[in-house]
């Protein structure tokens, strides 16, 4: 298995209980369920022709991984329970997605061209 695909999956369901369990310990297990839950916004993914696309960066691309939904995502921080976890959970998703970008940008730079991250990307590169 590569490394990105394990970073990639711990990010998205081992993080949300690492998380959960050490900022939230009274109610780790529902902070957990709710993080992991916005696992539906990839949702979004069924909306794309095609559905799926090997090396097709999520991040900024399908209509609820644009900056303009991560915007609002950051609006539900300040909202009361469970809100707040919501907004966490989409934007802990949004940088795992990101992630993935920058292992997929950094073995194909090509791959990028043109991309609505393409701009984000480059810039991340720049520090490594």
């Amino acid at each position: 298995m590569k490394t990105q695909t394990v970073v990639h999956y711990f990010l998205h369901f081992g993080f949300p209980i690492l998380i959960g369990y050490f900022f939230f310990r009274k109610e780790w297990k529902k902070v957990a369920l709710i993080l992991i839950s916005t696992m539906l916004v990839d949702l979004d993914h069924l909306f794309a022709t095609p559905i799926f696309q090997e090396n097709r960066c999520s991040f900024g691309f399908h209509i609820l991984h644009t900056y303009y939904a991560m915007a609002l995502y950051v609006v539900l921080l300040f909202f009361k329970k469970p809100y707040n976890f919501i907004g966490l959970g989409l934007l802990l998703h949004m940088i795992t997605d990101l992630i993935d970008c920058l292992f997929m940008f950094y073995q194909c730079k090509t791959c990028y061209v043109n991309t609505p991250a393409q701009g984000v990307l480059e810039f991340i590169m720049k520090f490594f």
